[in-house]
């Protein structure tokens, strides 16, 4: 009997290929059927799909091992999508005893002595895809592509991949998001039509997110969802007011009003944060190490985040932004830590691997898919049972409908039209993917057209999870919000939906208790005229912000007192009734009548 890479006894050499089955710590249960598949099979090629947190790394370095133990191959390169994604891949490999040497660059020609092989980017690879060709033919390589839909994100992507890579003995893909926007085929995967006659991507090993979730391989996800009151000024000079989400307002007043929540000089973002870490404190109880990350649109609105996490906490936050030479450091720093907040821009999106992320607040205007499904895979890895994780939105339809469908499985489809759907309708689910995989900047529909942010106030909306919507919303501090704030960090899946349900039968019990007259209020018009609330709301933002003006009261003051005198739901929820009564009581501060 010899040593393994992974410390321990190999089989007899009539079974090389089994050599160094079992000898490392414990397989997960995905990740050794995806093994005995693998090895059964015998694959040049080898699509495995796995929700982020699954163990990817893991799965392929054991790959790695077998093959390089039983001579199959004897060169290894690893292809991530960014610089700190290969020396994460190579700190991970050297744990195992493969060498990796993350930091070749094409002009070295070859790598270091004493490496088996090197980790480079998408883009390094496309820039040479022929010194790429020759090192790849010079040996018997096994290519692992980490995060392949990368290999799609361009053409000169694809190309130099498919010409760096085709002599590979072996290519081992893997990915967590395994859908691209555009039609564009991924190297090295293969499609499969269906009975629409679309090619759709076909991978070799499924791990969704639901298969995880049940087998405590990743944590339960909670979005905490945020509305509010938004006023701004459009570039004809109009002022706006809509309440953040609002269903029955046109996409640009979604968009407009999103923008008007992130804006750092409003009271929006400041509420959020501050729940946020009222949540990571009640986490930390049981959880001591748990960290939280803000995910923001761009530099100046994280820079901006960060100042007000530090007046919230007293503790400055690590700050992640992609210019820095120093981002991986610092990311590497965080997580050796226990410091309590990081706010980066778009670095800790994909594959970044930091186990204690518990919490997190997205306070950016991305709304695509592949990115929603990346930033929330941060949160998700497990380290042990029971962990959560919470993550902070604006309450806006395209992140709520994301939130909703986390179980979701989608494959990447070739032929399928761009617009339109099979009865010639707007397909939103596409309209969405095409953004997805973009370079660093807000969305089109968020940049478009100059506009100022007036002011912005918070409420707690709701939380979804697991596909189901808890609580009735309540104001920033209030019981309704805290009762949700305040769940246990540890709990199972199964916990934290009895819990959910037992909040929300609290919270309508409350609510009927504070609202014994509710029965006697006259019933609501059985259609209401949506273009009378609205107008109703614009002259009560209005007016609110003229007394604002004068008296220099907070906008969401005024609006939380008239509130408390007038009775009634928040603004968007308000019927024409209760929004007169405001009206009418604000023009008896203004004449001195109180």
């Amino acid at each position: 009997m010899t040593e393994t890479l992974f410390g321990g006894p190999t089989l007899p050499p009539a079974y090389p290929e089994r050599a160094a089955w079992g000898t490392a710590p414990k397989l997960r249960a995905w990740q050794q059927e995806a093994l005995d598949l693998y090895f059964t099979t015998g694959p040049r090629d080898f699509l495995a799909v796995a929700t982020p947190g699954a163990g990817k790394t893991t799965f392929a370095l054991r790959v790695a091992s077998m093959l390089i133990e039983s001579g199959t191959v004897n060169r290894v390169t690893i292809v991530a999508p960014t610089d700190h994604l290969k020396r994460q891949w190579a700190d991970a490999a050297a744990k195992v005893g493969i060498a990796i040497d993350p930091n070749f660059k094409n002009s070295d020609g070859q790598h270091g002595r004493g490496f088996i092989g090197v980790a480079v980017t998408y883009a390094q690879v496309a820039s040479k895809p022929m010194l790429h060709r020759a090192k790849t033919e010079a040996a018997r390589t096994l290519v692992i592509l980490d995060e392949i839909h990368h290999g799609g994100e361009a053409l000169s992507w694809g190309d130099g991949l498919r010409e760096a890579f085709d002599p590979a003995a072996r290519r081992l893909s893997l990915t967590g998001t395994p859908f691209r926007s555009d039609t564009s085929p991924i190297p090295f995967v293969e499609y499969a039509q269906d009975r629409d006659g679309i090619r759709r991507s076909k991978a070799d090993y499924t791990y969704g997110y639901g298969n995880a979730l049940r087998d405590h391989v990743v944590r339960p996800v909670m979005f905490m969802a945020y509305s509010g009151q938004m006023r701004w000024r459009t570039s004809a000079g109009e002022e706006m007011a809509a309440s953040l989400g609002e269903a029955a307002v046109t996409k640009d007043i979604t968009s407009h009003a999103w923008r008007t929540a992130l804006n750092p000089a409003g009271e929006w973002i400041p509420a959020v944060l501050a729940g946020a870490d009222k949540r990571l404190s009640e986490v930390r109880r049981t959880v001591p190490d748990a960290g939280g990350l803000v995910i923001a649109t761009d530099h100046e609105d994280a820079r901006a985040y960060a100042g007000q996490l530090k007046r919230i906490t007293g503790e400055s936050p690590t700050v992640i932004l992609s210019d820095d030479a120093k981002a991986s450091s610092k990311i590497e720093e965080f997580t050796a830590s226990e410091k309590r907040w990081m706010v980066a821009v778009r670095m800790v999106s994909e594959g970044v691997d930091v186990p204690r992320l518990s919490v997190g607040v997205y306070a950016t205007s991305t709304s695509t898919p592949l990115f929603f499904a990346q930033a929330v895979g941060r949160f998700v890895r497990a380290r042990k049972r029971g962990e959560t994780a919470s993550v902070f939105l604006p309450s806006v339809p395209q992140l709520m409908a994301l939130a909703n469908s986390m179980e979701a499985e989608r494959d990447h489809a070739l032929d399928r039209p761009e617009k339109e759907d099979a009865d010639g309708l707007f397909n939103p689910e596409d309209s969405l993917m095409a953004e997805a995989n973009r370079e660093d900047k807000a969305s089109d529909s968020l940049t478009k057209g100059k506009f100022e942010a007036l002011d912005s106030q918070a409420s707690f909306d709701r939380v979804l999870f697991d596909g189901g919507e808890f609580g009735t919303g309540g104001e920033v501090g209030s019981e309704d919000e805290l009762d949700f704030l305040g769940i246990p960090g540890l709990l199972d899946a199964e916990q934290v939906g009895t819990l959910l349900r037992q909040r929300q039968h609290d919270q309508l019990n409350r609510k009927n208790r504070r609202s014994p007259a509710a029965e006697q209020a006259p019933p609501a018009p059985a259609i209401p005229d949506h273009r009378m609330l609205m107008d109703l709301r614009n002259e009560l933002a209005k007016n609110v912000a003229a007394w604002s003006a004068r008296t220099g009261t907070p906008h969401g003051v005024v609006h939380t007192k008239l509130r408390t005198v007038c009775g009634g739901p928040p603004v968007a929820q308000a019927n024409e009734e209760q929004l007169q009564s405001r009206l009418r009581k604000l023009q008896d501060w203004f004449i001195g009548r109180k």
